[in-house]
């Protein structure tokens, strides 16, 4: 009988030891799990505070590098056209500063004489609307050599009126059985590097009453040739728009202005310095095939049209640049 009893508080010493062991085990598990959750919260909340600081840093993209990032890029030719849009340079030199001066905004001219204007920024180039002409009196662009690589987008041909054009506006049945083609003043062909750029493109605020012998001819190799200098520069500002006269003629029942002619202006930045040639025509036919010799000072140009272009170029070089014609920075 003494053995039995001795047996029974023998199970009831180990008992108490497994439940004390099950016990602390259990403890050690809670405790582990809550350190567990307390590492994973610590961890999150510190990456979402790095994610939110980081994010903030991070460089807004610019126009260039979204085509870059979608297209391989060229190698330019100059240096100080490889600074995507609307970005200053940080170098400290007197040639960089120049540039940081003007770079956003170099091909956007200013009316000298009073005419009805509204400014209107594009994906693709800005347009200056004359809604008493419901033309534009200028469009101006930068064109780059990426953008004319970067043919991912095919041309829509589908001319809408301009939603942000404030008052009259051009229809499609103005131009119908006219005998004028609707004339880009920025071409379709140098805005496939965007969607958005290429619709855009087709708003009536960019088109123009123009001869079929000169928007299908001399026009449209002038906006070919544009489009290889901007791919042996690198980088090319463009300003082109009509020449009013006081007779002009109206088309339609909007009484969309006819020209008398039409204009481009051209500058390219070299490293050292801007180089620029004009363009005029006429609102005509032309048989003749397009050459240098049409090519004139931009300071022709701007009494033909009462515009002063390129402004934002410093004086002293802009005159330079204006007056005439440097052959050898142009390739024809």
């Amino acid at each position: 009988m003494a053995k039995k009893k001795t047996t029974r508080k023998g199970k009831k010493k180990t008992n108490g030891k497994l439940s004390a062991l099950i016990q602390k085990t259990k403890q050690f598990i809670i405790g582990l799990s809550a350190a567990i959750v307390l590492f994973i919260a610590v961890m999150y909340t510190y990456d979402l505070f790095f994610s939110v600081k980081t994010e903030k840093k991070r460089p807004i993209e610019t126009k260039e590098q979204v085509i870059t990032s979608k297209a391989e890029p060229t190698s330019r030719k100059n240096s100080a056209t490889t600074k995507p849009k609307k970005q200053t340079s940080t170098q400290s030199t007197p040639t960089s500063k120049r540039v940081e001066k003007v770079a956003a905004q170099v091909e956007i001219p200013q009316l000298k004489e009073k005419r009805k204007e509204q400014i209107i920024r594009h994906e693709g180039y800005t347009v200056s609307y004359n809604s008493d002409y419901k033309v534009a009196n200028w469009v101006a662009y930068e064109l780059t050599d990426m953008e004319v690589n970067n043919k991912k987008v095919e041309r829509s041909n589908k001319f809408v009126s301009d939603p942000d054009v404030k008052g009259a506006t051009a229809t499609n049945e103005d131009y119908t059985r006219s005998g004028y083609d609707r004339g880009h003043l920025a071409p379709a062909a140098d805005m496939k590097w965007s969607a958005k750029a290429m619709r855009e493109s087709f708003y009536l605020s960019n088109i123009c009453p123009q001869a079929p012998g000169l928007n299908r001819g001399v026009w449209n190799d002038l906006e070919a040739q544009c489009r290889m200098w901007a791919k042996d520069n690198g980088s090319l500002y463009i300003v082109t728009g009509p020449i009013f006269s006081d007779d002009m003629k109206r088309l339609g029942k909007n009484r969309v202005a006819i020209p008398a002619g039409f204009y481009k202006v051209l500058c390219f930045y070299t490293g050292s310095q801007y180089k620029g040639i004009g363009f005029l025509f006429e609102n005509r036919d032309y048989n003749e095939k397009f050459s240098k010799a049409m090519a004139v000072p931009i300071d022709k140009v701007e009494k033909a049209t009462g515009i002063d272009f390129f402004p934002a170029i410093p004086d002293d070089e802009e005159k330079r640049m204006e007056k005439s014609i440097d052959w050898g920075s142009w390739s024809f």
